[in-house]
């Protein structure tokens, strides 16, 4: 397997995952360099990989998608592509009922849709083959321009509990794909979230992920929604440009730069910002905006460390979100003015 099947990110293996939420396989990234350098930027597509996936039971009931035995997760491990590039997934289910994996944004034929409808699902303890293929943009033989495949995309189960796999949706059968241009800047480090339902990664209220930066890192986050719920994703001190990358391309780029973007069930968009640029180091609160979705504990922290690993005012078990609770006498009670406490 050569250099350019995995990223550095996949390498550093599963603690580290762990610890920032972040796993992926990446095709065709470069070794990551630090913030003083030039950023480092896609190649050209064209490459063809094959990888395995795994969908497995999880505690608590949920499932999830890894590309190992025993190491499902949710989100699901990111999958990255540069427009041109080809990806045969063998696909197995270790769940008892049967899965899928149906992929947004990127081109497949019928046979790959993971359906149950045109019998692209795998049974318990099947196997199967999905083959996702992308394109760069261009000029259609009319003389019309076609869209390139780059994005920040997603996939997901389309038959757990139902037809359009609602249930494994909500049992955690998700993660996210990113298809690169030639030349897009590539980040230090990439963050998964997915606001699914009143959940956070599925993660139960008040203990939402939290992500770990210092102050220079090029930061990409995926935001991805799922369920029932429209939701705003907000993040405090940073912005990005309200476009396909996140970043401007220059000053003439008409693009809004914003920090709140709405989305609802299936969206995806993606963003790239620097960490603690013109604000600092801290722990900088990422949330939904709706209100009664922060107060029930849809919010977590991104955590900007200085050069020296100190984050300024951060205490870990700060009571810093959420909702009032009822005393177990049946009274309203404030606890520390009707905040949710975040977990480090």
């Amino acid at each position: 397997m050569d250099r350019r099947t995995f990223s550095r990110r996949m390498l550093v293996g599963g603690a580290a995952a762990a610890a920032t939420g972040v796993t992926s396989l990446s095709l065709g990234a470069v070794e990551a360099s630090s913030a003083e350098n030039p950023p480092r930027t896609a190649p050209a597509g064209g490459v063809v990989r094959r990888l395995k996936m795994y969908a497995e039971k999880l505690p608590n009931g949920q499932l999830g998608y890894g590309f190992e035995k025993g190491k499902a997760s949710i989100p699901g491990p990111l999958i990255e592509l540069n427009e041109g590039d080809t990806v045969h997934i063998e696909f197995e289910n270790l769940t008892d009922v049967d899965a899928s994996l149906h992929v947004h944004g990127v081109d497949y034929d019928i046979a790959n849709d993971g359906t149950r409808m045109n019998k692209s699902h795998v049974e318990p303890g099947g196997t199967r083959t999905y083959t996702w293929r992308t394109h760069a943009p261009g000029r259609r033989k009319d003389g019309t321009w076609e869209p390139g495949s780059a994005g920040y995309w997603h996939y997901h189960d389309h038959v757990v509990g139902t037809d359009h796999g609602t249930g494994g949706i909500r049992k955690g059968l998700y993660g996210p794909v990113i298809v690169r241009r030639k030349g897009d800047i590539l980040p230090d480090k990439t963050f998964t979230i997915v606001f699914n339902d009143m959940t956070i990664n599925n993660k139960p209220e008040h203990n939402s992920t939290n992500f770990e930066a210092t102050v220079g890192d090029r930061l990409e986050v995926v935001m991805i929604t799922h369920g029932e719920y429209y939701h705003t994703f907000h993040i405090h001190g940073h912005r990005w440009a309200d476009n396909r990358t996140g970043i401007l391309t220059g000053p003439d780029d008409p693009s809004r730069v914003i920090d709140n973007k709405i989305c609802g069930p299936a969206d995806s968009f993606g963003l790239q910002f620097i960490a603690g640029e013109r604000v600092g180091a801290g722990a900088w609160m990422y949330h939904c905006h709706v209100q009664s979705h922060s107060d029930m504990g849809m919010a977590g922290l991104l955590l900007i460390k200085k050069p020296d690993g100190t984050i300024p005012g951060y205490e870990p078990h700060h009571v810093a979100g959420g909702a009032e609770k009822k005393s177990a006498e049946g009274e309203d009670k404030d606890t520390d003015k009707g905040t949710a406490e975040h977990q480090h």
